[in-house]
């Protein structure tokens, strides 16, 4: 059993209910849109989003219908957030999958996105959920704020470390955040338990992004050697943008021309690559990623021992020792 597996296992039986849940959420009575939801369903990932929503539900009471309708939202959501990001980013892969900009073209993928949007909007307001919409809906907003942003800045490769974390705080932890704050919100939770757990989820998503950014420095078994992935889009993250801080006004220069002008010649890239290596990049982004797990299981440990509280210190250790 994966440490993935152990952590869901507290909520392994509302998990199972929730899948067909959540595909009725998405179902339409056009052809093409079920053969295309069909297909995303087949691809779906970890299922991170809605463990947190469970866990946190199950860690501060009981588990219920709200629970599941916020479940069902966020991946909703979260879904149309992935179909439109293919086609922004113009991947034709997600998951080792085909994207389905890459299979249905952009024009589909856009309205797929539209449509699972629209169908979480119903899905909260037939079912009187609009405390969840909220913070759903401030988290897609900020979501589309850090995609701007992040965007602006490549194009200038003018990146600090403080825009580098409003960007990720934006992009990935808001997300996530509100997974456990919608949790804590579906079992009644007062407004200041659903705001230390909308904390907790921003750490985690915080040392979960700072975790995919380092991926792209550093060797490890999964992918054998560093990708650069993020260097070849223009995107400075923080093993990168922490050595160019802390070097020379020359250095500096020679880095910004690489990525600017020769991000699609691999030996370019490698050496951006040993140029963050070489000062201590990753090695500050790895204690910046363990500082803000550690941030997340803080705030865990202001609430009483149970297996679903286990569970979510586990997800913390999980996201910062991931190899994937």
């Amino acid at each position: 059993m994966s440490s993935l597996d152990l952590i869901k296992a507290p909520i392994i039986e509302e998990l199972k209910r929730f899948e067909p849940v959540f595909k009725s959420s998405m179902k339409s009575n056009k052809k093409l849109l079920n053969i295309i939801i069909n297909y995303i369903v087949k691809s779906k990932g970890k299922q991170l989003r809605p463990t947190i929503v469970f866990l946190t539900a199950k860690m501060l009471g009981e588990i219920n219908k709200s629970t599941h309708h916020a479940a069902a939202l966020i991946e909703l959501m979260h879904t149309a957030t992935l179909v439109h990001d293919d086609i922004v980013d113009e991947a034709n892969k997600r998951r080792g999958a085909f994207s389905i900009n890459a299979l249905w073209k952009n024009k589909v993928s856009v309205l797929v996105g539209d449509y699972l949007l629209a169908k979480g909007l119903l899905l909260a307001v037939d079912n009187d959920e609009f405390d969840l919409l909220r913070i759903v809906s401030l988290s897609v907003k900020d979501m589309s704020e850090g995609e701007l942003l992040q965007i602006e800045k490549s194009r200038k490769l003018d990146i600090t470390e403080d825009i580098y974390f409003e960007i990720i705080r934006k992009k990935t932890a808001s997300l996530i955040s509100s997974c456990a704050a919608i949790g804590a919100k579906s079992v009644g939770a007062d407004d200041e338990t659903v705001e230390k757990m909308k904390l907790f989820g921003e750490n985690l998503g915080i040392a979960f992004q700072i975790k995919d950014d380092i991926f792209d420095y550093q060797n490890n078994k999964i992918i054998g050697k560093p990708t650069g992935n993020d260097l070849k889009e223009q995107k400075l993250t923080l093993p990168v943008i922490f050595a160019l801080e802390n070097s020379t006004n020359s250095e500096k220069r020679k880095i910004i021309n690489i990525i600017k002008n020769h991000n699609d010649e691999a030996k370019k890239v490698k050496q951006v690559i040993d140029f963050a290596v070489k000062n201590n990049g990753l090695e500050y982004s790895t204690n910046k990623m363990i500082d803000y797990k550690n941030r997340a299981i803080k705030i865990l440990a202001e609430f009483p021992d149970s297996e679903a509280k286990t569970a979510l210190l586990n997800l913390s250790e999980f996201v910062a020792e991931r190899k994937k």
